[in-house]
């Protein structure tokens, strides 16, 4: 079905698929990608698409007489279609086909590397994590017989018990056989006999998919298809240049025998194929952990029990009926890490990141701004758990009413209704944490602050000595230091000095030793004190005083 240059083709092409549908009932129409053929007549571009959408109307209203005819239709912009045909009658049921869970992922996994020669290192923690589901389904059925009344019900229960746990013994014994070390545990599983061996290969197989499955967050069936694809390929690139064949040549049966697809195979997939939900906001992968974050130690551990926490252990939230919080601001001078604690705790918590500035978000196009605060909530649900990080949030969340007249300031306060309502949203933001950064804390508006929309307000403050000797340690770790330079007097004589300000001191302290010298070697202790004098730290003490209040 297509839309044709000639006038009324493109209807006549609409009623003759609906034509045939009728005189092959029973039958279905499926219309992929409907928002292409019926658009909202009022934003449509063309009077062809305004004919096609009133035909297609007329059509469907026209379902009734047909008999056994369904119209299925399929988008993902449903926003798009014209209202008319979400009304009752014609396209009565709206069902959201969601992105998986882990679960759900697992499953897909499974059916795209069904042929697949997968091949995992002898982990006993695997086999260990299908023993504890065993005895968690043991449980679960025992607490089930108690309360079964239904006598046949009950006999049922009590045999899978039964079966259940003679699975369990069998498994368990053939765990006990290994040690935890992968070289050792590789040639016990060599020895063991055909039967065990495959079972515990194929318990091996699907402890990777898990894996794999827990950290392809927004990950949907066709990523997951190109992900196992992308795999397969590069175990392929790395094998061609050995077997160096001829252009006419075929690989042989022998060496596709010995070509596996290994975890790290899936990991190299993982840095081409990014979820598609992902692709069309800012996203950045942190390289940074917590080690690479000097002191702060008060702040980093907010941001565990907060961030980390809760989506590492869901389960003990739970337990205790109590819930994340749903956003943390994180205020204080320029250049103390509020960026680089944001990223690291994304990195730690194994979540997807997406990163938005500010006033890249302001557009001067009415209602584009909060279209994209729609749009990145919207990416961050279909790719949760995922951090939003919102850096130098006073420029979307100003107070109201504070003499920004004129256009810009109408448009601001639109943003901050908008991200309002989204914190505030019916649908509710699991495994979703929203991040703020400012050095402005005194111009956001209050609403923004009060409980469940900014949960948290975190002080990060210039580093302690003892911070500051961290950061020095970090930002010279690479770099080559004469015997003569002391980093402990180093962060004694730099308060006042923010991470910020430490990174640029010791590259201004390698420059000045090139300077000095091209071909130096190392870096020594009056090339820092030389970088003192031009690098000053940028947060006096009166300025962090007034944070702290």
């Amino acid at each position: 079905m297509h839309n044709s240059k000639f006038y009324g083709e493109s209807e006549k092409n609409l009623r003759a698929k609906f034509e045939e549908a009728e005189k092959s009932a029973p039958s279905i129409i499926f219309i992929d990608e409907i928002d292409a053929i019926a658009p909202k007549r009022e934003e449509a571009y063309g009077e062809v698409e305004r004919r096609v959408v009133s035909q297609l109307l007329t059509l469907m209203d026209g379902l009734n007489a047909r008999g056994k005819v369904v119209v299925i239709a399929a988008t993902n912009r449903p926003n798009a279609i014209d209202p008319a045909l979400r009304r009752g009658g014609r396209f009565d049921r709206e069902v959201e086909i969601n992105v998986p869970d882990t679960e759900g992922r697992l499953q897909i996994l499974k059916i795209h590397t069904r042929n697949m020669p997968l091949a995992s290192s002898v982990k006993k923690s695997y086999l260990e994590q299908e023993v504890s589901l065993i005895s968690k389904k043991i449980k679960d059925l025992e607490l089930k017989v108690k309360t079964e009344d239904d006598r046949e019900m009950k006999k049922q229960i009590l045999q899978e018990i039964s079966t259940n746990k003679e699975e369990l013994d069998y498994l368990q014994k053939i765990v006990n056989k290994f040690s935890g070390d992968e070289k050792k545990d590789d040639g016990i599983l060599s020895g063991l006999v055909s039967n065990e061996r495959e079972k515990v290969i194929n318990l091996l197989r699907i402890g990777m998919l898990k894996e794999l499955a827990e950290i392809t967050h927004g990950f949907v069936g066709a990523d997951i298809s190109s992900l196992a694809k992308e795999a397969a390929m590069s175990v392929l690139r790395e094998a061609l240049p050995r077997i160096n064949l001829k252009e006419t040549e075929e690989i042989s049966e022998e060496i596709l025998k010995n070509l596996k697809v290994t975890k790290e195979s899936f990991q190299d997939a993982l840095k081409v194929v990014r979820p598609s939900a992902m692709r069309e906001v800012l996203v950045d992968t942190p390289n940074v952990g917590w080690d690479d974050v000097g002191g702060l130690d008060k702040v980093k551990q907010e941001l565990q029990e907060a961030i980390e926490w809760p989506m590492k252990n869901p389960q003990s939230f739970k337990r205790l009926g109590i819930r994340p919080p749903k956003g943390i601001l994180l205020y204080g001078p320029p250049g103390t890490g509020k960026t680089l604690l944001a990223k690291a705790v994304a990195k730690e918590s194994k979540a997807n990141f997406i990163l938005v500035k500010g006033p890249e978000l302001l557009s001067m196009w009415v209602g584009k701004s909060e279209e994209g605060v729609r749009k990145i909530f919207e990416r961050a649900r279909q790719v949760s758990p995922c951090i939003i990080f919102f850096d130098e949030i006073d420029s979307l969340a100003s107070r109201r009413g504070n003499g920004g007249g004129g256009e810009g300031g109408r448009v601001t306060e639109q943003v901050l209704n908008q991200l309002l309502a989204e914190m505030d949203g019916i649908e509710e933001l699991q495994n979703i944490t929203i991040i703020g950064a400012t050095n402005r804390p005194d111009i956001l508006d209050p609403a923004i602050l009060r409980p469940g929309r900014f949960d948290r307000l975190a002080l990060v403050v210039p580093p302690t000595t003892e911070g500051r000797e961290k950061i020095f340690a970090i930002h010279t770790k690479n770099m080559p230091l004469n015997k003569d330079v002391k980093i402990k007097e180093l962060a004694e004589k730099t308060e006042g000095y923010v991470g910020a300000d430490i990174e640029s001191l010791c590259r201004e302290a390698a420059i000045l030793a090139l300077r000095e010298d091209m071909e130096a070697r190392e870096v020594k202790m009056k090339h820092f004190e030389e970088a003192m004098k031009k690098v000053r730290p940028s947060v006096s003490k009166a300025s962090a005083e007034k944070y702290a209040k």
